[in-house]
């Protein structure tokens, strides 16, 4: 799946407001050494709050909400999210971040926490690790094996920041576990490992892991999300404007799924703006609601293009925030099933 990444760079960045976060040429150059020569910034210390980008016992940008949205409510939330950001380093001078870098923790916390990880808080406590994400960089490498150590590093701390999570704070509540790009390719290894046949499975409210195609057939024991308020499923999209496929659709995107998070099925049939429930602007203050006809098209989802000016193929930034408050709902819809159905039991 090289190179997938390297699309979350080059669209949509004026066009939803988030303008200049990820403008960077020399971003799209491949780190110089090989993983060998590279010396691997220290790990997290999971125990320090500076290693978090989000926990509900800490002010930061989760807390925060759109004008017109359901409130932000952590402490009374019954379900937490644990969710993987999507890189934000883009550095070519290395493989995997510092969690020391302030501006690239700036970076996540203002572009990435604010504008994805926000969608969840009206449900979930919401839980956001800081991680030593590969670089941009690395998803432009011909040195697979240099890529491969580089994500598998950034998976470590993931996995050991979930572990930490799981002793410290879940205290047996049920979970969301929620990711995007790079993230989503490390919340797959999560899913897979802690939940897929394990007796954590029951816990598992949903997984929303977009913008990194993944095999249907991923998962053993966890199905693919068919239904608004189905649980204890998983879900992927990758969106484009209507019409258009990915140049490496055959090989990126062999034998992999959408769902359209605006019906939250698999349907093919065209879905009009009407049905729309809003999408959420890069300034975080104006949400666009009835904007965007959708279409599940082959493998991946289709939008009509919501910018006349300056159009994008990909859509690849804007998945969170294309669909921002059907997110927020549906979000909630699956909250209050999982725990009717606890009550059932």
């Amino acid at each position: 799946m090289k190179r997938l990444d390297t699309a979350y760079f080059s669209s949509l960045l004026g066009s939803i407001g988030i303008v200049c976060f990820l403008c960077s040429c020399s971003a799209r150059k491949p780190p110089k050494d090989v993983y060998e020569a590279y010396t691997v910034p220290p790990p997290p210390d999971y125990n320090l709050s500076s290693s978090w980008a989000a926990r509900p016992d800490m002010e930061d940008e989760a807390d925060l909400t759109p004008p017109g949205v359901s409130p932000e409510n952590q402490q009374g939330a019954k379900v937490d999210v644990f969710f993987i950001h999507p890189t934000s380093w883009l550095k070519d001078d290395g493989w995997n971040a510092t969690l020391s870098d302030t501006a690239l923790n700036r970076r996540t916390d203002t572009y990435v926490i604010k504008n994805q990880a926000t969608v969840f808080n009206a449900s979930c406590k919401v839980y956001a690790p800081r991680y030593r994400q590969m670089s941009l960089g690395g998803f432009y490498t011909d040195d697979l094996a240099s890529e491969q150590k580089a994500l598998d590093l950034a998976y470590e701390d993931v996995r050991a920041a979930f572990q930490y999570y799981l002793t410290h704070f879940n205290q047996g509540r049920p979970m969301i576990i929620a990711a995007h790009s790079q993230g989503t390719y490390h919340g797959i290894r999560l899913v897979k490992e802690f939940f897929d046949g394990q007796p954590l499975q029951v816990k598992l409210v949903a997984a929303y892991l977009a913008g990194w195609p993944w095999p249907e057939n991923t998962l053993s024991s966890i199905p693919i999300c068919e239904s608004p308020d189905q649980t204890g499923c998983a879900m992927a999209w990758a969106t484009y404007v209507k019409g258009a496929f990915p140049k490496n659709y055959d090989t990126f995107y062999q034998n992999s799924f959408s769902i359209n998070p605006i019906t939250w099925t698999r349907d093919t049939m065209e879905v009009s703006a009407e049905a729309h429930q809003g999408f959420l602007m890069g300034n975080f203050e104006e949400i666009r609601r009835k904007n965007l006809s959708s279409q599940i098209a082959g493998r991946i989802l289709w939008v009509d293009n919501p910018f006349k000016v300056n159009p994008r193929r990909n859509l690849h930034i804007g998945d969170y925030n294309l669909f921002w408050v059907d997110i927020r709902k549906n979000v909630a819809l699956r909250v209050e099933r999982y725990l009717a159905e606890q009550e059932d039991r």
